[in-house]
């Protein structure tokens, strides 16, 4: 009963991790909606997005052993989205409102990594986490692009629960770097392997507390 108790508890962590996932992305990917700040907010989300993918797949994945898995678990975060997204269309905003990540193919990379290397727990976290971190900025950047002009969806329809002190004052564009994809893949390539360390190391204390 402990054992089957158990289990049933780290699976309904994972669905914790998830849902915890979407609320970080709702608050944190709405970056179109911080109209001069878009590029800098561009970079942040980019960063928070890579390490959130890198840490929630890495575990999962590395728990069952199974390439495929981290692609799995990028797929549930990405339904909470949706879902999310269609609450938000039924208070009246636009179905573009919220801008789904597209974290699936970041994941993808991760899977394809420990699957080439034969399941090797450090691949998957250099490479693996390297390559999350690389590419989900440059696939957002194409999501973005597909929003209807971005700009103007701000403007009509303002965040309800963006702070006054988020305010923007003047644009910052361009003022410290010119491509937030190439900064936000930088950032999230370093920071995504430190991040994928804890999650094969949040594995461990898994194993120890299943085994206790």
């Amino acid at each position: 009963v402990m054992v089957w108790l158990r289990r049933t508890t780290h699976y309904l962590f994972i669905v914790v991790v998830a849902v915890n996932s979407t609320l970080l992305t709702i608050n944190a990917g709405d970056y179109i909606f911080y109209t001069d700040w878009m590029w800098t907010s561009f970079v942040v989300f980019s960063v928070s997005q890579s390490t959130m993918l890198a840490v929630g797949a890495i575990y999962y994945m590395l728990f069952t052993g199974v390439p495929g898995t981290a692609t799995y678990y990028a797929t549930i975060m990405t339904i909470y989205t949706w879902v999310a997204r269609g609450a938000w269309f039924a208070l009246g905003y636009p179905y573009d409102f919220i801008v789904v990540p597209i974290w699936i193919p970041s994941a993808m990379l991760m899977d394809l990594t420990y699957w080439a290397t034969r399941r090797n727990k450090h691949a998957a976290i250099i490479i693996g986490g390297t390559l999350v971190g690389l590419s989900l900025p440059i696939f957002n950047m194409i999501n973005l692009l597909l929003i209807r002009d971005p700009l103007e969806m701000a403007f009509k329809y303002p965040r309800p629960t963006l702070p006054p002190y988020m305010t923007p004052i003047e644009p910052q564009v361009g003022k410290f770097y010119n491509s937030p994809v190439a900064l936000g893949s930088g950032a999230g390539a370093v920071l995504s392997v430190p991040i994928a360390a804890l999650g094969a190391k949040l594995n461990t204390w898994t194993y120890r507390w299943m085994a206790a």
